[in-house]
This record gives structure tokens, C-alpha cells and sequence, in this order.
């Protein structure tokens, strides 16, 4: 496969950089995921990591656990001061829809409020009840009009803002959502290759270097 490659502000050419959240859950399969595509990836462990960066993955893991060590490595407040700015794409599955949303439930926790949405954790059962399902995609969405995605004890989209639009859907319920820079599953879709939704998202990492108006993530 060609990478595919962009000028830098010195004519250079370099290929879209996009920070992966490390501090827990399935990181490492994003990372394989987008490099199918020519992404260079970064792990991002500490407030430097988030600087320069091209685009964002937030991964599923356990959202509770990841809160905590956002805190401990004083992730917190710049990791939600890059996602209020809404300055680069940002990949949310599964845990890290749960720390996007506006409110969480099953049980109650922070969250960072930039997705309006309201979301129950593990709201379609524990690891019982996971598997691989066909969801819908609504007809202007411009993705497939049903592909498969992985649930993991997912969380439940429990209602949706109007500031928040629908992607698709599993059996009515919403599990794809994009608002503003945001592109939020309640799936994983690093766990197929080439899936459409990391597709989409690879796009937007894209299209925003080429046309030399995305801003590059700044810390500080």
C-alpha cells in the first residue's frame, strides 16, 4: 500500500500523525488499524504526547480506570481543553464514547460533556451478551447501509441532543455518532480491517492536513 504523504509548513512531506490514547484498554489494536491506511501513530501517555498531532483515538477499555489515570498523569484538564477546541478529528469507541458524553449512567461519573448524548455503561449486558452484530447506517451518511461492528460490554446511547448527529443504528438504538470533530461508536471498529467507520475517520485526518486548514493540536 502507498502512503500517502503531506507538506509540511517547510514543503516537506510527512503522513498525518494521530495520538493514540495509552493509558489503558485496546490501544494497540488502533494502532494496527490505522497503520493500514499509512498513519503514523503515537501513544499517548503524558501532556506532551498530545502536542502536534494530526488527529485523536480515544479507545474502549474501562472508563473508570482511564479517568483515574488521566488524573495521575495530569492528562485531565489538556486532554478536555483538546477536546472542547474541537481542532482535529477524534476517534471515540466504546469506553471513550463514555467519557465524551454529556451524561453517564450505570453508575453515575464524570464525563467531558463535548458529545450530547446520554449513555448507560455496559447497557447491553456484560461480556455475555458481546459479539459481533449488523447495524444500519442512515441514508446520508455516506457509510455502508449496514456493516457489522463488535460490541464489547458496550454502553447504551439512552438519548441524543440536537447539537449531535446520528450515524447508525443496532435495532433503533444509536451507536454511531458525530458532532462537530467528534466521531463517537459504541463498537469497536479497530477490531475489523478496513472498517468503514475508521475509514471515515481516516478521511477526516486527511482531508483536514491536505486542505491546510486543520490546526494541529497545541498543549499550553
Amino acid at each position: 500500500m502507498v502512503t500517502l504523504a503531506h507538506c509540511d509548513g517547510g514543503g516537506s512531506l510527512r503522513a498525518p500523525v494521530v495520538g493514540v490514547l495509552a493509558l489503558q484498554g485496546d490501544y494497540a489494536e488502533h494502532e494496527v488499524a490505522l497503520r493500514r491506511h499509512g498513519i503514523v501513530t503515537r501513544r499517548v501517555r503524558s501532556v506532551a504526547g498530545l502536542a502536534g498531532l494530526d488527529g485523536l483515538v480515544l479507545p474502549g477499555g474501562e472508563s473508570t480506570t482511564m479517568l483515574r489515570l488521566l488524573r495521575v498523569e495530569g492528562l485531565e484538564e489538556p486532554l478536555g481543553a483538546l477536546l472542547q477546541s474541537g481542532r482535529i478529528p477524534v476517534l471515540a469507541t466504546c469506553a471513550g464514547l463514555i467519557l465524551c458524553a454529556r451524561e453517564v449512567e450505570q453508575p453515575a461519573q464524570r464525563s467531558y460533556g463535548v458529545l450530547d448524548c446520554r449513555v448507560a455503561r455496559n447497557g447491553y449486558g456484560r461480556q455475555l451478551h458481546s459479539g459481533t452484530v449488523p447495524v444500519a447506517a442512515e441514508r446520508d451518511s455516506e457509510l455502508p447501509l449496514q456493516f457489522d461492528a463488535v460490541f464489547i460490554r458496550a454502553p447504551r446511547v439512552l438519548d441524543v441532543g440536537p447539537r449531535c448527529r446520528v450515524l447508525a443504528r443496532r435495532a433503533g438504538d444509536p451507536v454511531l455518532l458525530e458532532q462537530g470533530a467528534i466521531l463517537a461508536a459504541c463498537f469497536h471498529p479497530e477490531l475489523q480491517a478496513h472498517h468503514p467507520v475508521t475509514e471515515r475517520f481516516v478521511a477526516r485526518v486527511r482531508a483536514g492536513l491536505a486542505s491546510g486548514t486543520a490546526a494541529r493540536s497545541a498543549v499550553g
